[in-house]
């Protein structure tokens, strides 16, 4: 198989991550990969196998207005139908809406080529304009597939874009985790004594880590040995480290930045905790269960309720945004340790459920049918 995926960049993101994890296991069967990005390969964060091809079209600049926007874009769309000609794969998968889109217009006419357009989020979460909505509907149709995290991604396909041929694909849930730079040893952080009750993401608003610094205070005086560590890095931090002053948390919750080594710290972990506005396939809560932790989660669109089965290995907390209701949540599991290791216990089953040889094999059952094989 010749395979190309594209996608914006190769940085720390879940699509990027997952991304990476798919191409490094098709690239040991021997398939013929390539990545394409529109940033440069300064943006990479994830490893990739020594022998998928790495072109990265260095195109990602802004656009100061609409005219200087669609003058980058027709760039973008040549350089990637020059890619599409150079490298002939038997099918390209676009990774989030605008690669998609780009994609989809590229790969117009080149024959042989299938196309495969993938949504990495819950779409009526993220808005993205009225144009490039517009594109979605049109060119959508056209594509082999379209596929969709969830369940009801697939509904909301349904609903808008009709003609659109969607199937549902969820993320893999690999482990254990492969290892990558930065190395953040959680020892550094939290001393062995210290419960940790530990959250993943960009610190950006959708993550709601402001939610969580409202509940963790809530909870800070009850539970004098636990203390919240948020791992991972954007544009919120400055804000997000003032609320943390302001709550009169400083030394109770810690924000050391990005961690290459992520199964260390789940394995660390008390417990997990998620507090997003909403989701599209939430891989580091997935991540989390598969390595042992009971899980908090708000139920918010979409995900959550996929993975965590509530009073069996997590709980659910309605409704988004609800701090209250996410600090007795948290304060259950932090105060009963016997609920906590049952959870815990319950929660590994993630493993086999998405399992990366369960996602692969859909994977390539997709493909085969793409090409009618």
């Amino acid at each position: 198989m010749n395979l190309l995926i594209f996608i914006y960049s190769m940085s720390s993101g879940g699509a990027e991550r997952v991304t990476a994890n798919l191409v490094n296991q098709w690239a040991k069967r021997g398939w013929r990969m390539t990545v394409v990005t529109l940033a440069g390969e300064n943006f990479d964060f994830y490893e990739m196998h020594p022998a998928v091809q790495r072109i990265a079209l260095d195109l990602a600049r802004g656009s100061s207005n609409s005219i200087v926007a669609m003058v980058n874009n027709l760039r973008r769309l040549v350089a990637l139908r020059r890619v599409l000609r150079q490298v002939r794969p038997d099918i390209a998968v676009g990774m989030m809406t605008t690669a998609n889109v780009l994609l989809s217009l590229a790969a117009l006419r080149l024959p042989g080529i299938s196309v495969i357009v993938s949504e990495r989020t819950h779409p009526p979460q993220l808005p993205i304009g009225r144009l490039w909505s517009w594109l979605r509907c049109l060119v959508y149709p056209f594509a082999s597939r379209v596929t969709m995290l969830t369940s009801e991604g697939w509904r909301w396909l349904q609903r808008e874009i009709p003609r659109a041929r969607g199937v549902v694909m969820p993320n893999p849930i690999p482990y254990p985790l492969p290892i990558s730079e930065p190395r953040l040893a959680p020892e550094s952080v939290l001393a062995p004594e210290r419960k940790m009750l530990l959250a993943v993401g960009r610190l950006s608003e959708e993550k709601g880590f402001d939610f969580l610094l409202s509940a963790f205070a809530e909870l800070a005086h009850a539970h004098l040995d636990w203390d919240l560590v948020i791992l991972g890095e954007g544009s919120l931090r400055s804000e997000l480290e003032r609320q943390v002053q302001v709550l009169g948390l400083t030394g109770r919750v810690h924000l050391p930045g990005r961690a290459g080594n992520m199964g260390d710290w789940y394995a660390r972990a008390d417990l997990y905790v998620m507090s997003s506005r909403y989701e599209g396939f939430p891989n580091a809560l997935g991540e989390a269960m598969a390595y042992g932790c009971a899980v908090v989660s708000y139920d918010c669109d979409t995900g959550p309720r996929d993975l965590i089965r509530h009073g069996v290995d997590g709980l659910l907390v309605k409704p988004v945004g609800d701090v209250l209701a996410l600090a007795r949540a948290l304060g259950q599991l932090m105060r009963d340790d016997a609920l906590r290791t049952r959870m815990a216990a319950k929660a590994v089953e993630v493993r086999e459920r998405y399992s990366m040889e369960n996602i692969l094999a859909m994977w390539e059952k997709l493909f085969d049918e793409v090409k009618g094989r």
